[in-house]
């Protein structure tokens, strides 16, 4: 080949490696389209709104503002919601198989009886948000900010929390068989009365003396129930 060749060659690839790699800019038009399968409305102004039964299944919602938005009983299937804004936004009976919410904002945001088996909640602030009667078998939730947060009858098989902090978060109800990942996750005040987490790893005795057992809590082999909880009656202050 050559030389001129070969420089040509050598733009062409480069050029559609910076296509590949470029971001999709998305248009005003597109933002205001209604919700469909694959859609892309990432960055797009969504507040407010009501969408609940709103199909976005493998579309593109990331760094979205859908603060205060209706989205219950919508489907985010396979969604990329990374650095979403979901604040006070209901999502509550939507299916959230395998979808992405890494990095979203989602303070006091309603997510029971999602479908979220798979789904990624890694470095999530997720702040008093209520996941009762939720599915999140094997979900991720490294890293996560998870205070005050409810899995009241979750099920939370394979799930991981390692890394998160989970202050105050009530686990008394929530549902597993199987480990659950603890690994240096902050523990402090977290609800585990009752809650069997002899298979769980990660967990050490410091974590369990700052958390809120009882004499039903069961735990790993090599750990042992502190002989006082700082919880006494439920207090959620």
């Amino acid at each position: 080949m050559s030389s001129i060749g070969t420089i040509l060659s050598v733009a062409l690839l480069t050029g559609a490696a910076a296509l590949t790699l470029a971001p999709t800019t998305v248009s005003a038009q597109e933002c205001r389209t209604d919700p469909y399968p694959g859609i892309n409305w990432s960055s797009c102004a969504k507040r407010n709104l009501m969408l609940s039964g709103s199909d976005f299944s493998k579309g593109s919602l990331a760094e979205a503002d859908l603060s205060f938005t209706d989205l219950r009983d919508s489907n985010f299937a396979g969604t990329n919601l990374t650095k979403a804004k979901l604040i006070r936004t209901w999502m509550a009976g939507s299916n959230a198989e395998g979808a992405n919410f890494s990095k979203v904002e989602a303070y006091r945001s309603d997510f029971q009886k999602v479908r979220a088996n798979d789904a990624n909640f890694t470095s999530a602030e997720l702040e008093r948000s209520n996941f009762s009667k939720a599915e999140l078998n094997n979900a991720r939730f490294e890293k996560a900010e998870l205070g005050r947060s409810n899995f009241d009858g979750a099920v939370l098989t394979g799930a991981s929390f390692a890394f998160a902090n989970l202050a105050r978060a009530d686990l008394t109800k929530a549902e597993f068989k199987g480990p659950l990942n603890f690994q240096s996750a902050f523990f402090f005040l977290t609800r585990i009365e009752g809650v069997d987490l002899s298979s769980s790893i990660g967990l050490d005795q410091h974590q369990l003396n700052v958390a809120c057992g009882d004499r039903r809590t069961k735990l790993p082999a090599g750990l042992t129930l502190p002989e006082s909880w700082p919880c006494g009656d439920r207090e959620m202050d």
